[in-house]
């Protein structure tokens, strides 16, 4: 069993995930958080140093887990096919699992101060990159095709991001098969090597 300590910075830590989500970082009070938890509001300066540090320590926390998420599941494999089946289901499947705090991620970097915001999006930045790297493996290797990089890999993370928006455990669907569906999609379109519409034209509807 952790030290009562360690539980009580944990209940801290999840009350303002909670909160955080339900109300919004502006409209939470560190009363309020300490009610959920059920201590004295003096009682959380033991544990943090602030609301804000609070809200950044959630932040970079889901980054730094993510990041070490998205390691391990590249870990056992070299190929670019491989590579990014394993980081496309881990990246949705993270996001469905921790919906929560990737909410707060994406709605309140404002709120942070600009050394902390700076924090988390160079921790984005290395996320990214990973994705980044794997395109421009499987594009050496022949294996891929794509017209910018980049642009692509926005594109995938911002899609697989959008499973924390809708995802439910008792759906239709398993979180695996969700993501397994997800790195299907991704994988179909980037082995294509025909292109469907040449780079920087949009297809016009003709009226009839």
């Amino acid at each position: 069993m952790a030290p009562r300590g360690a539980r009580t910075a944990e209940a801290i830590r999840q009350a303002a995930v909670d909160l955080f989500y339900k109300h919004g970082y502006d409209t939470t009070s560190l009363r309020d958080i300490a009610e959920v938890v059920g201590v004295n509001v003096g009682s959380l300066y033991n544990h943090i140093p602030s609301k804000e540090q609070l809200l950044f320590s959630i932040m970079s926390g889901v980054m730094h887990d993510l990041l070490a998420s998205l390691e391990r599941a590249l870990l056992p494999y070299t190929g670019a096919v491989d590579r990014m089946r394993a980081a496309v289901e881990c990246h949705v499947t993270f996001h469905a699992e921790r919906a929560k705090e990737i909410f707060i991620g994406n709605s309140e970097l404002r709120s942070l101060s600009k050394a902390d915001r700076r924090a988390v999006v160079g921790l984005r930045d290395r996320y990214e990159e990973h994705f980044l790297r794997i395109l421009e493996q499987g594009a050496e290797a022949g294996v891929f095709h794509y017209t910018d990089a980049k642009l692509l890999t926005y594109a995938i993370l911002a899609t697989g991001t959008q499973v924390s928006a809708w995802y439910k455990r008792r759906g239709r669907l398993s979180l695996r098969q969700i993501a397994s569906t997800y790195s299907d999609f991704v994988l179909r379109g980037l082995t294509n090597d025909r292109p469907q519409v040449p780079f920087g034209e949009v297809l016009e509807v003709q009226a009839s």
